[in-house]
């Protein structure tokens, strides 16, 4: 009996460090990866699986840039930055409360937190001051509008879901008026001497 205790103890004991270093292991991936792998476990049919990924990128898009928002806020150099920081900050913390919602309702992950490119931009930012700042990060902010407002064209018109769809539609116009004042911004600093 007692070598059955021992027994089951070195195997509960297994157990827990296998749980542990699974965790650990999910922990030091990055957020993105960890919810696309729980996606494609999820969904069996291709076009689910795509409107899925469509969320997930569409978070990594609004976490990246509420935290350069802040971080433009906190760095820039100019008005026009800092307005634009706080403007990138408000409205897409609002896209990503309904992107969270959205996904709810769909049973789909999104990443919990900044992703390894995201960290990058932000360690970027981090590391220049002043009208370099500015410069970059307007940059920034232009180039990923562009490439935002794509993918929400692309799913406003190829999604299974008309939630997916409707919500892409309504950000739509909220992505081109920040790509008009990332522009706007561009334009301002680099006149910058």
């Amino acid at each position: 009996m007692t070598h059955l205790k021992s027994i089951a103890t070195f195997l509960g004991i297994i157990s827990f460090a296998l749980i542990v270093s699974s965790c650990n292991q999910e922990k030091s991936k990055d957020s993105k990866e960890v919810a696309e792998e729980h996606n494609d476990a999820k969904f069996e049919d291709n076009q689910a699986e795509r409107d899925a990924q469509f969320l997930v990128n569409a978070a990594e898009i609004s976490l990246q840039e509420v935290s350069l928002g802040i971080l433009a806020q906190q760095k820039g150099s100019t008005s026009i930055v800092k307005d634009l920081g706080k403007m990138m900050e408000n409205d897409h913390t609002t896209a990503l409360a309904k992107l969270n919602d959205l996904a709810q309702t769909k049973s789909i992950t999104l990443p919990s937190s900044q992703t390894k490119n995201s960290q990058d931009n932000y360690q970027k930012l981090m590391s220049i001051s002043g009208k370099e700042f500015d410069k970059e990060y307007a940059d920034m902010m232009v180039k990923g509008h562009k490439e935002a407002i794509e993918k929400f064209e692309k799913a406003s018109k190829e999604t299974t879901y008309p939630s997916i769809a409707a919500w892409a539609t309504e950000t739509l116009p909220i992505l081109r008026t920040h790509l008009d004042h990332s522009m706007t911004c561009k334009s301002s600093v680099d006149e910058m001497k």
